[in-house]
């Protein structure tokens, strides 16, 4: 049988796969839309599509960017004064953190739920105010047992930011749309983690002793002053869901309903109550074990990149040498800009070394969304595929490289290594499509795929990742390949269930034809493991 097309209009059966607009037209794809979606759909979904991008996409953008500078400043203070003026001699950062994961593990399931039972509009945003306030103040605090009451409140309202976006661009956006949108989200994340580092020492440098303040007691000033109007313009401007919340001030009655068509059109379901036949269909559904597993997987098999510590290994010690003799490198040029004229490139690298992997990163990460959202008609499951693969093959070649031959194709090899590890946000995509049919569902699906994530991430590293290993790291590799493998594998089988689930959707409907074009589960949409939830021109 010749392999299937995976840009075809039409699937094995003939059926057009082409997503619709709300008038129920195959959408025709222009270059325009495949930069951006909404240039292929008609003027009044345009129209809506431009606004619900412009408060949920920047809102989400800007607080997860906040989220993960707030979340990472404790580090950046602890090395700024910190440490000397509470007395932090001993492992009291290290419990702070544990006692931050535990209220961030705590409250995700939680905060999810109460999603699909309070707008979004008042609870997330809720979220984002409550840590800004602990985060100013844990600016005042004065001894350890204060910190810790502030880190573990801080971990508990962070908790349901991020897979509370997650479901709120679920029951927002299509299977043509959901996996851009949710790419940049991710990514403005991984711009506050960088951020974090360059505020401190800005709040060092110039604010460092203003009103009788240590530099790093503003750095937690400057977080919340930043935090806190993002917050509250949320409870002006974050829409709820369509399917279950009121319509929001900013759009037209005519604009909400239109919202909730394009939602029911392919499939996704509001609110149902709860009831015991609820909870047994999802504890006895594949769905609750595999597709939290699927992100776990994922989260934890991509590489833990060593460079910092393989740049470190190159200065002589009190025993030795050096590996190479007249190759070194000093703490700042670890830390912010590296000189490479030793190395015989340019005169000098004037960027931090982790930059163009971050910039590479970037840049596949965002085409794995848009070609997943475009011509591959909303398939997740072939960027789980490619960048587990992508990840094996430099996780084996680091793995048995040499330290200190070759050493440019080593910074190459460090740069590329993480280009496979794009299909975070995908992953959480797919579970949101999965699930479309039962709210309570994804919520929950969602989260535990996120709580029980950070959970492993916070456990595995102490014993696959030890800095007694860098910087060869090989039991780290060997993890990552071992990860990277069963995701393939993981991948796979969830293909298979969602085949089977639907080869059982037909023989029912075969013998009782169903009565109009809903679709009674979002299992029954997938044609074959090869398909994805879009939208079928019925015509």
């Amino acid at each position: 049988m010749a392999a299937r097309d995976p840009f075809a209009d039409t699937d094995s059966e003939g059926v057009d796969r082409r997503p619709l607009d709300h008038n129920g037209e195959p959408v025709v794809a222009t270059w325009k839309g495949r930069i951006w979606d909404t240039f292929d759909l008609p003027k009044d979904e345009r129209k809506l599509l431009f606004k619900v991008d412009a408060f949920i996409l920047t809102f989400a953008s800007l607080g997860y960017f906040l989220k993960n500078l707030d979340q990472t400043n404790v580090n950046n203070a602890y090395l700024s004064g910190m440490k000397e003026e509470l007395s932090l001699y001993g492992n009291e950062l290290v419990t702070a953190t544990s006692i931050w994961t535990v209220g961030y593990v705590v409250g995700q399931i939680p905060s999810n739920l109460l999603l699909t039972r309070v707008s979004p509009r008042w609870v997330i945003p809720g979220l984002e105010l409550g840590w800004g306030v602990l985060t100013l103040a844990t600016y005042a605090v004065r001894n350890t047992q204060a910190l810790y009451a502030c880190r573990f409140l801080v971990g508990l309202f962070e908790s349901g930011f991020y897979p509370g976006i997650h479901y709120l661009l679920g029951s927002w956006y299509t299977s043509r749309e959901i996996g851009k949108r949710a790419m940049i989200f991710w990514l403005a994340g991984s711009l506050g983690q960088m951020f974090s580092g360059f505020l401190q020492a800005a709040a060092y440098n110039n604010l460092s002793g203003v009103h009788g303040l240590s530099g790093w007691r503003w750095l937690f000033v400057i977080d919340a002053i930043i935090t806190l109007p993002i917050a509250i313009a949320g409870f002006f401007f974050l829409p709820g869901s369509p399917l279950q919340d009121k319509k929001s001030w900013w759009l037209t009655e005519a604009e909400h309903q239109l919202a909730r068509e394009r939602l029911e059109r392919v499939g996704r379901k509001g609110a149902t109550p709860w009831s015991w036949r609820k909870v047994r269909g999802i504890l006895f559904s594949w769905h609750t074990y595999f597709l939290p597993l699927l992100y776990v997987i994922w989260n934890n098999g991509y590489p833990q990149n060593p460079i910092g510590y393989w740049l470190k290994s190159f200065n002589p010690t009190t025993t030795s040498p050096g590996p190479v003799p007249g190759t070194t490198f000093t703490v700042s040029q670890i830390n912010t800009r590296r000189s490479a004229h030793s190395l015989g490139w340019f005169h000098v690298l004037s960027v931090p070394v982790p930059l163009p992997g971050t910039a590479i990163f970037v840049v596949v990460a965002i085409l794995y969304a848009w070609l997943s959202d475009g011509p591959f008609r909303g398939r997740r499951w072939p960027f789980i595929y490619l960048g587990a693969v992508i990840t094996i093959v430099f996780a084996a070649i680091i793995r048995n490289k040499p330290l200190y031959t070759d050493i440019k194709g080593h910074f190459a090899l460090y740069w590329l290594c993480t280009v496979g590890e794009g299909a975070g946000p995908l992953i959480l995509s797919w579970i949101n499509e999965i699930c479309a049919t039962d709210t309570e569902k994804r919520a929950l699906l969602v989260a535990a795929g996120n709580d029980l994530a950070y959970v492993v991430q916070a456990v595995a590293p102490n014993f696959v990742w030890k800095t007694t290993d860098f910087p060869a790291a090989t039991k780290g590799w060997t993890w990552v390949l071992v990860l990277n493998s069963l995701l393939i594998v993981w991948t796979g089988i969830i293909q298979f269930l969602l085949w089977r689930d639907q080869q059982k959707a037909r023989a029912r409907a075969l013998q009782s034809p169903p009565h109009g074009s809903v679709v009674e589960d979002a299992e029954d949409k997938y044609p074959s493991p090869l398909e994805s939830p879009v939208e079928v021109s019925k015509a």
